[in-house]
């Protein structure tokens, strides 16, 4: 039996989509003067897509999940659905969303924005991310992921002047496109080994003939390996995080702070409902995988970090870090024992309550790093890699606007007062591995936040040292910031003081 097409839960997958294509028949059309209006189309676009998500709130869809595209399961109690809203689907949607538009605004004039490619590339990758947050079978995941990649290829070879290609971003965007294509292959190989011990790609009926037949075969442990690496290169989880550095720091800052965020984002949000909905029988076998993966890709992260002399190299190794911090709770998701006679088509699919804590650290880790790039991309110009530290010393007598948000957001990420976000979320974290026997991971997890916080301070130190002799090199910062990358520092800025003082949304 086929069901009817929700199209009210997926109308923000189709304004993504439809914007895209308008923006780019629009740019065949309208002459210079429309075409600077762009940014701001496709903002306008984007807050139509956070009101879709709105109204899906309001429909209750956070707790009666809508679900469509779908058929009906070998297992009477159950539907094969690709896509379901709930209130995982609807949390990282409007993450997704969000981080898109402070991404739109924080591009300066001097980059390649007001041209039609960019936001049709902008927003067809955001299509495809917004499909992996609702998709529930492994042909929409892959789809979704390919649609938010091929954007991206292109996207990291901007030049950051108008019909200019830098030629670090033609570097980066061809290392960018080889990686992402070499993972991809190891994901689809690992579905369809996972699909030839189950045969079916949905992720209900997968668990339910996981559960029921209690299968363990070799050949399913390397399906899932292999599934999971793809993910792995997604959220630059080591040892598959080699392509960070260098292609954020060859990309437009405003770009390497969209993968730092929404790329990354869509890939955890893929792995955490492929752990917790596909492989979840499976996850005895899996958690110390996952464990030892979050240990080593924090670790690494933060000891590459203490090296980094440039903002965006260093905000690079710094996001490696964080995902190591957001795979933690995904390590202590056990399987529950459930009897999946009582599954029904709104309980099928449910996320475990660890995910609350990795999902919560999206939320506040998004916030913090969109508003550090935000204040890079708006002083850096056209300085590779958003220019060096050095280059930020001194900066609260130059531009104390700029300093004061880009401290507050470094302390945010370190975890410490008044950046009280970043604390919630490294203590829900932690909770979550102590609380799941993980002891050790947890231990690990704390040794790495203390690494953190020198290099989040010396960074933070050096807005408030006098240059002295410096001057010179220091003032190739800008001293006038843009009216877009200013609205979307504020609104990160705004954002992470209210999570600072009130995080309980974030963890709902």
């Amino acid at each position: 039996m086929n069901q009817s097409i929700d199209y009210a839960a997926i109308l923000p997958l189709l304004l993504a989509a439809l914007g895209a294509l308008g923006v780019l028949i629009a740019d065949l059309f309208v002459g210079a003067k429309g075409r600077a209006s762009f940014p701001w189309v496709t903002a306008g676009i984007l807050v139509l897509g956070l009101g879709a998500e709105l109204g899906l709130w309001a429909s209750g869809a956070g707790t009666r999940p809508r679900l469509t595209f779908c058929l009906d399961s070998r297992h009477a109690t159950t539907l094969n659905c690709s896509y379901s809203v709930d209130s995982f689907t609807l949390t990282i949607q409007t993450l997704l969303l969000a981080g898109t538009l402070l991404t739109v605004l924080m591009a300066p004039r001097k980059f390649k924005a007001p041209f039609g490619e960019y936001h049709f590339l902008l927003l067809s990758s955001l299509t495809g991310a917004l499909l992996m947050a609702g998709a529930r079978d492994f042909i929409s995941m892959t789809v979704g992921l390919e649609t938010l990649s091929l954007p991206a290829y292109a996207l990291v070879g901007f030049g950051r002047k108008r019909g200019e290609q830098s030629a670090a971003g033609a570097e980066a965007a061809l290392k960018f496109f080889l990686m992402s294509v070499a993972s991809t292959a190891v994901m689809l190989f690992g579905i369809s080994l996972v699909y030839g011990v189950t045969g079916s790609v949905y992720f209900v009926d997968i668990e339910a003939v996981l559960a029921l037949t209690g299968y363990h075969a070799g050949i399913l442990t390397a399906g899932m390996v292999l599934t999971l690496a793809g993910f792995a290169f997604k959220i630059s989880a080591v040892p598959f995080h080699f392509w960070t550095p260098e292609v954020y720091s060859g990309a437009p800052v405003p770009i390497a702070a969209y993968l730092s965020v929404v790329s990354k984002t869509a890939g955890f949000a893929g792995l955490i409902v492929t752990l917790e909905l596909a492989f979840r029988t499976e996850m005895h076998n899996l958690s110390v995988l996952v464990a030892i993966l979050a240990a080593v890709t924090m670790t690494f992260g933060n000891v590459v970090a203490l090296r980094q002399r440039s903002a965006v190299r260093l905000l690079a190794w710094s996001t490696v870090a964080q995902a190591g911090y957001v795979l933690v709770p995904l390590a202590v998701t056990m399987w529950n024992g459930r009897d999946l006679s009582r599954v029904t088509v709104l309980s099928a699919g449910a996320l475990g309550p660890a995910v609350t804590a990795s999902v919560a650290y999206l939320v506040f880790y998004a916030a913090m790093n969109l508003g550090a790039f935000g204040v890079v991309s708006a002083l850096g110009g056209t300085l590779a890699g958003g220019g060096e530290l050095a280059d930020y010393r001194g900066l609260s007598a130059r531009q104390p606007r700029a300093a004061w948000p880009l401290a507050f957001f470094l302390l945010c990420l370190a975890g410490l007062p008044p950046g009280l976000m970043g604390l919630f979320a490294k203590v829900a974290v932690f909770r979550a591995a102590t609380s799941g026997g993980l002891t050790w991971l947890a231990v690990v997890m704390a040794v790495n936040v203390v690494i953190a916080l020198f290099y989040y301070l010396r960074w933070a130190a050096a807005l408030f040292t006098p240059t002295g002799q410096d001057a010179p090199v220091s003032a190739r910062l800008s001293r006038s910031v843009p009216l877009g990358p200013r609205i979307a520092v504020g609104l990160a800025l705004v954002v992470s003081i209210v999570f600072s003082f009130y995080p309980a949304p974030a963890f709902r």
